[in-house]
């Protein structure tokens, strides 16, 4: 085959082959390699900086945790302190109050004639709401007589001698005493028993030193 005939067989065919390892590498093959991890003082390096900043996220946790409890304890706080200062407020009404609740049941036991019963039947209603509204918001009347002498509930005023109850008795109740919440704002104005043969000690002591 001539010259001429080897250049129409190429004009014919009109495709070059190219090498195929070298398409391969140009339409996409096996991708580029990674690089490898860090090795060695890198890997130490984040190693350090992970744990640093693991103790700062705990620390910023235990701090929020106290901040938080200290303001519940805060909060509950001032509630107490709010609920101490409508109590004293109240108390102190209260205790205006107490000569008004003694006018009533003096004005009650007064009047026992027939003629006075439809008044009487009126004052108790009204000392009645009195004393339900006092004791709804906590006054409690202290219950003294019969009991054992307590100088931090009951106010002797004379001691009266007795060989049928044990020395240091509340015989009779002259004022009423009262707490408020727990606390005495008025002791009880009483009349105590003693007996001459029992050694002045003890109950007997606190008594006297009330009396006089």
């Amino acid at each position: 085959m001539d010259e001429r005939e080897r250049e129409n067989k190429i004009g014919d065919d009109g495709v070059i082959e190219f090498d195929s390892r070298l398409r391969a590498g140009q339409t996409g093959g096996d991708p580029a390699p990674r690089p490898d991890p860090p090795e060695g003082a890198e890997a130490t390096a984040l190693a350090d900086q992970i744990a640093r900043l693991q103790a700062e996220k705990d620390e910023l946790m235990q701090m929020l945790v106290r901040r938080q409890a200290d303001f519940e304890n805060y909060r509950k706080r001032i509630e107490r302190e709010r609920q101490e200062d409508r109590r004293h407020g109240t108390g102190k009404l209260i205790e205006d109050l107490l000569p008004v609740l003694d006018a009533f049941e003096r004005a009650l036991k007064a009047h026992g004639d027939p003629a006075y019963e439809e008044y009487r039947k009126g004052l108790e209603l009204i000392y009645q709401q009195l004393w339900s509204a006092l004791s709804r918001h906590g006054l409690e009347r202290i219950d003294a007589e019969g009991k054992a002498f307590d100088p931090h509930y009951h106010q002797a005023i004379e001691r009266v001698e007795s060989k049928e109850y044990p020395d240091g008795t509340v015989l009779e109740v002259l004022q009423d005493g009262f707490l408020f919440h727990g606390r005495v704002v008025r002791p009880s104005i009483v009349r105590v028993s003693f007996n001459s043969g029992h050694s002045e000690g003890g109950k007997s002591s606190a008594v006297q030193r009330q009396s006089k």
